[in-house]
């Protein structure tokens, strides 16, 4: 049984009234709905009741679910729109990708890892990358940061990102351009590339 069908079939029976399956989807996607909301929120603290908050509007919503998409994207686009409410009634920016690069659990960027660790110097250039990211990266309007943190943070494809966003799939691809355009910017005086290549 495929990933898909697993969840379309706990999904049938939360809709049918059948908590325990709602419950194996949360178990399922907890610590991804986690992970994504702390990309986005600076408190940390403040993390566990956004996700909390995403699975009641989730469950609350389970009826409209009508399968177009896959679970997990669905349920990306109320963590992420959650994630922005709570942002803004609270006024705050998303976490910064130099917290990001401290957690030894997030994915980096390709380009925080195109310098050995190894040295003292590669230490430093490393912390020069990841400040240069996170300067770009919180100049981002919010649209753009979410979606290359989605792509790059979370692997998801552009399809997906698009379900989570609720947008076309070309806003999504202009956006991550834009995105990584912008970051690369900033990383080119420190890993000393031309003007006409990418991180």
């Amino acid at each position: 049984m495929t990933t898909s069908e697993s969840d379309q079939e706990l999904v049938d029976r939360a809709k049918r009234g059948d908590l325990r399956a709602f419950d194996l989807l949360v178990l399922k996607y907890q610590r991804r709905v986690f992970r994504l909301i702390s990309r986005l929120i600076k408190n940390t603290s403040e993390v566990e009741d956004v996700a909390q908050e995403c699975f009641i509007k989730a469950f609350r919503a389970i009826q409209q679910f009508r399968g177009d998409s896959a679970f997990y994207t669905w349920l990306y686009r109320i963590a992420v729109n959650t994630a922005k409410n709570h942002l803004f009634s609270k006024g705050k920016r998303p976490i910064t990708l130099s917290e990001l690069v401290k957690n030894e659990d997030s994915e980096s960027f390709d380009g925080i890892d195109a310098v050995s660790h190894e040295s003292p110097e590669g230490n430093m250039a490393g912390l020069q990358i990841a400040e240069a990211v996170n300067k770009a990266v919180n100049k981002l309007p919010e649209e753009l940061s979410t979606a290359v943190i989605l792509r790059e943070m979370d692997g998801l494809s552009y399809e997906e990102i698009a379900e989570v966003m609720n947008c076309p799939i070309g806003t999504v691809r202009s956006r991550i351009f834009r995105a990584r355009e912008a970051i690369a910017q900033e990383l080119r005086p420190l890993l000393d590339t031309q003007g006409n290549k990418r991180w």
